[in-house]
């Protein structure tokens, strides 16, 4: 707790008082204090200039020497990025390194030539490949986004030159995909901040910012998933067009932005890298009384509480909730957790008629008299996720002290003291962004409520046997395809518990097995009489040169578990195995802190331990001899 109120000291002086903040620092670092790693990243996530991120870029490598390598050890692997542009790309990468290795984890970065960002993908053999990047971040020059005609020249004209220039950009990204299976992180262009041309400037698709305003809207609709936007054009606005720009420094060393933006934008690869490698959050639990309207239910009544537009303070409010509301189409689940009787806490979601959020957005509903982190233990615990899949939202300091204290793993937001800020701190929490949204996300709610109706038949019946044979199940075995890939990808990146090898890959790497006549990979679906789960369960395998089956990824949602999906699973995985004249099938079970629950899986389905260590359990089973698992869930088809 010492250690712990130091570097919160520490943090709170970041600003204005930057300067005394990083002295303190340099003391920990001398002292070789434990608490300077984490004192380190939080002044480095909160570092507003250059020369601050420098600085602590320069103590860090200094604390690596002297052994104090605190959080850089989190990830066994270093992200390997390449980083190649029209610009000259240092300092930059050195500020990049600093933020992946404080924030993320280990990195390497490969920095490419001045300008010869074209060659490097091109050249099969260039450095690049040999490298063998996880993501590619490529900075195209302003130059490669000019339109070099006439400004009155046809639009169709115009339209052309735009067409040309992104799908060229596009088409470089696809070759970087195609050699390495890279992520490839695309920086759009600024736009010009200089007031010429005045009223031209927006009549005429053919002038710098119209030209680079529309081919940086066709990068973003026509980039394939593997391709991420890094939206330099936001950037640069939020910052401020004049700071964005140094034209100074473009004459003098080829540096494509300022000093301010490129600190920016370090910081924005090195958070869409440590997206695409961590788990999303699911559930946004959330507090009633002066968080989702002004006032106490319980003593104000639905009559006295704050809502609605006939005050500032209740359209704040309203606007609070259509914001939360339309995370719920990001695949976003809400829960309440609130302090408050039942009866007094629903009655406004049932009532009153400028609520927008109802009784039927929320999968979990407790209100109660129980400790906040108590109810969200036993959320967790109904909707079969992890506590570090949850945010937690309160405007009482005491509460979100009794979340953090009790279950760290959740993520806690204390509210602004104005309701006119709550939009704006949600967003720039950073903490609901998503790469691309599938038709399960858009379904997530209705398939929590769904499995709600699930449980109480549980609950009712007989016994499993009965239960199970009531749902009338439904599962649907399909081959990958293109169209899965998003699901699929998402499944294989964010699922944890049941996941016996936690392998994770992209959508590229699922698009090169696809071609890899060694792998076989289907996924499946399952329904039943009160709806549809979904696409639930991904398995990958290669067939070895010896006429074996090897397991190689296997995950399954934690919304179907009891459900006999895995068995039907195994009996899908002999049949290909099978298929492919393959008479032995192996499995590897890799535990981490979250998949304990499949530690026995492969036993229980009846399997044979091979070889079984503390970090790694080898098993395999005859497919020749395997009779077929008996479910309650009927195969209806296995479409191409």
């Amino acid at each position: 707790m010492i250690a712990q109120a130091r570097t919160d000291t520490i943090s709170m002086k970041i600003y204005p008082n930057s300067s005394v903040a990083i002295q303190e620092l340099k003391k920990l670092l001398l002292d070789r204090d434990k608490t300077f790693w984490p004192a380190l990243v939080k002044l480095t996530t909160s570092a507003a200039t250059f020369n601050q991120l420098i600085t602590l870029s320069t103590m860090r490598k200094k604390a690596v020497k002297l052994g104090l390598n605190g959080s850089s050890d989190r990830l066994i692997d270093p992200i390997k990025m390449g980083l190649i542009g029209g610009s000259m790309l240092y300092p930059l990468s050195d500020l990049l390194e600093h933020m992946m290795t404080v924030t993320v984890g280990k990195a390497r970065i490969l920095t490419g030539d001045y300008n010869n960002y074209r060659s490097e993908i091109l050249e099969a053999a260039s450095a690049l490949y040999e490298f063998q990047p996880d993501f590619v971040i490529v900075l195209p020059d302003d130059q490669s986004c000019k339109y070099t005609g006439r400004l009155n020249d046809p639009e169709e004209m115009v339209e052309a030159e735009i067409d040309r220039v992104s799908s060229d950009l596009l088409q470089l990204c696809s070759i970087i995909r195609e050699r390495s299976a890279a992520e490839v992180l695309l920086c759009n262009f600024i736009l010009p901040s200089a007031i010429d041309l005045g009223p031209l400037r927006a009549k005429s698709l053919a002038s710098d910012w119209s030209f680079r305003k529309a081919v940086n809207l066709r990068l973003g609709t026509k980039a394939p998933n593997y391709v991420h936007v890094c939206d330099l054009e936001f950037l640069a606005y939020r910052l401020g067009g004049l700071t964005a720009k140094d034209d100074r420094s473009w004459f003098e060393s080829k540096q494509l932005c300022s000093p301010a933006l490129q600190v920016a934008l370090a910081k924005e690869i090195a958070h869409l890298i440590g997206s695409l490698t961590k788990s999303p959050k699911k559930v946004l639990a959330l507090d009633l009384d002066n968080t989702l309207w002004g006032g106490v239910i319980g003593d104000d009544g639905i009559k006295g509480i704050e809502i609605g537009d006939t005050s500032p303070k209740g359209e704040a409010f309203k606007a609070f909730q259509s914001y939360i509301l339309s995370l719920t189409e990001r695949g976003l689940l809400l829960a309440v957790c609130s302090k408050n009787d039942f009866d007094n806490a629903i009655e406004p979601f049932r009532e009153h008629p400028e609520m927008v959020l109802r009784e039927g957005h929320f999968v979990s509903f407790k209100a109660n008299w129980e400790p906040k982190a108590q109810n969200l233990i036993q959320m967790a615990d109904e909707l079969n996720l992890g506590l570090d899949s949850f945010i937690f939202v309160d405007d009482n300091p005491a509460e979100v002290e009794n979340v953090r204290q009790f279950t760290p793993e959740v993520t806690s937001i204390l509210l602004d003291p104005d309701p006119s800020a709550y939009v704006r701190q949600l967003q720039e929490s950073r903490l609901f962004e998503r790469f691309n949204i599938t038709g399960e996300d858009l379904q997530r709610t209705e398939q929590y409520r769904e499995e709600a109706t699930r449980r109480n038949l549980l609950a009712s019946a007989v016994d499993m046997d009965s239960y199970l044979s009531s749902l009338e199940m439904a599962g649907t075995f399909r081959e990958f395809n293109p169209i899965d890939l998003p699901r699929i990808a998402q499944l294989i990146n964010k699922s944890n518990q049941f996941n016996l090898t936690t392998r994770r890959r992209s959508e590229a790497e699922l698009a090169a097995l696809m071609s890899d006549q060694r792998y076989t990979g289907f996924s499946m679906r399952l329904s039943d009489r009160f709806g549809d789960h979904g696409l639930i369960s991904v398995v990958i395998c290669l067939r070895n040169d010896d006429a074996s089956l090897e397991i190689d990824t296997w995950l399954m949602s934690c919304r179907v578990l009891k459900r006999q999906v895995e068995e039907q699973v195994l009996n899908e995985i002999v049949r290909t195995a099978r298929v492919n004249g393959c008479r032995l099938i192996t499995g590897v079970y890799l535990p981490t802190a979250k998949n304990q629950m499949v530690s026995d899986l492969y036993a229980r389905l009846g399997f044979e331990p091979v070889n079984v260590t503390t970090e790694r359990s080898e098993y395999s089973l005859l497919a020749e001899t395997f009779s077929a698992k008996p479910t309650f869930i009927s195969t209806v088809s296995r479409p191409d």
